[in-house]
């Protein structure tokens, strides 16, 4: 992408009115570029904003929206339940996530979720690979338990249903969002530049949370 098109669309979304919707559909206060998800219904409390994210941890554009999750979060301090669905493409292991899933059970998710990227991003290890997983469990506190777990396949299931869920919401790339329970949005909503999809977070979730007031 050149730097007038990321340009371009970083000052769109920035100038965008707060009363005018880029969504022509049934809700108008919600300001974004995103899609609504068929067959899934609107959910907000009025207090706090539910985001589900898809990742799959062989993917580098997840890897490099790691940096947004927290300004994001940080726009909108406990007003967020962030949720992650690891689900995995093509020849990739299901395996970093049910590691993952293994560690959230344990109060670890989010270090396991950094310790991970780290090792097949940067490292450039085989995150498929039992023995890497085990080492990172073992430095994360997990123990032979995790271990266990992990090539007992206890999160097998609970993986294959993040896949089924994936396909019933039209996951076609991650990273995936899904706001409020039906607000789809991803890299290829603002041309894949991850700053822009930053800020597409942010509106959309602001005009959701100040629909309420």
């Amino acid at each position: 992408m050149t730097f007038k098109k990321v340009s371009a669309v970083l000052i769109f979304l920035l100038l965008v009115p707060a009363s005018v919707s880029l969504y022509a559909g049934e809700k108008p206060s919600v300001q974004g570029l995103y899609t609504e998800v068929p067959g899934q219904k609107f959910r907000f409390d009025g207090k706090t904003v539910e985001v589900v994210e898809f990742l799959s941890f062989y993917c580098h554009q997840c890897y490099s929206f790691e940096r947004s999750i927290p300004v994001i979060r940080g726009n909108f301090p406990r007003k967020i339940r962030w949720r992650i669905i690891p689900i995995y493409w093509g020849k990739g292991s299901p395996k970093p996530g049910e590691a993952y899933l293994l560690a959230e059970e344990a109060g670890k998710g989010e270090e396991m979720k950094k310790a991970i990227f780290n090792a097949g991003m940067v490292r450039k290890q085989d995150i498929g690979d039992m023995e890497v997983l085990e080492n990172i469990g073992l430095k994360l506190g997990l123990g032979f338990d995790f271990s266990r777990r992990l090539r007992a396949g206890d999160k097998s299931a609970e993986v294959e249903k993040a896949m089924e869920m994936a396909r019933s919401y039209n996951v076609t790339e991650t990273p995936t969002l899904i706001i409020a329970g039906n607000i789809m949005t991803s890299p290829d909503a603002v041309n894949h530049n991850l700053d822009a999809l930053r800020e597409n977070v942010i509106m959309i979730i602001k005009s959701i949370l100040q629909s309420k007031n």
